[in-house]
């Protein structure tokens, strides 16, 4: 039976970022990741015809996840409880599936990303994502601390160096971080409930 499309690129972009993650994006060509995947270069090629394409999917999986939390956001009161409340759908988002992999990726491939559309389009969507974690109060440390939040959750897959640390510990650990910066926030509705 012959696998899927979806399948096939999925598989791909797996072993691209195995290679990515282990070597770099610049020493990997797209010979050795044909060669993991014990395929032609034409038959990768048929899928990807770049790095880029393959790291564009990475990015494009993410802007997807970040635009439905942003639009929840949207929706919501600007209050506290719904900035904790997006804090942690983004950090379950980061923390699915191939996430933690792809988080690897992008900490150790910066100067890649920065260089790429797609890497320019991440950085637009992380800080729409920011306005949403500060909506209501535009004061410059407000939106400092929702950027930071936001890095609490990313930085926890290579500041946090403790040994066979789980997962769930390390979305906790960065949570209580990303709660304590988005707790100095206030907004008029977090006046009143006071």
């Amino acid at each position: 039976m012959r696998e899927s499309t979806g399948g096939t690129r999925e598989r791909i972009k797996a072993v691209a970022l195995e290679l990515f993650t282990e070597q770099g994006y610049e020493k990997t060509s797209l010979r050795e990741i044909a060669e993991r995947l014990n395929v032609t270069k034409a038959a990768l090629y048929y899928h990807f015809k770049s790095k880029d394409e393959i790291v564009t999917s990475f990015v494009d999986d993410r802007l997807e996840r970040i635009d439905g939390l942003v639009a929840w956001a949207e929706s919501q009161p600007a209050t506290r409880e719904t900035r904790r409340t997006l804090i942690a759908r983004y950090a379950d988002e980061m923390f699915a599936d191939d996430q933690p992999s792809v988080m690897r990726f992008f900490e150790q491939n910066q100067t890649v990303l920065k260089s790429l559309t797609a890497g320019q389009q991440m950085r637009g969507r992380m800080m729409k994502l920011a306005n949403q974690l500060c909506r209501g109060d535009d004061s410059p440390s407000a939106q400092l601390r929702a950027a930071l939040s936001l890095f609490a959750v990313h930085s926890s897959w290579f500041a946090v160096r403790t040994p066979h640390i789980t997962d769930a510990e390390r979305r906790k650990i960065a949570l209580e971080v990303a709660d304590e910066l988005l707790a100095s926030i206030g907004t008029p509705a977090d006046a009143e409930q006071g």
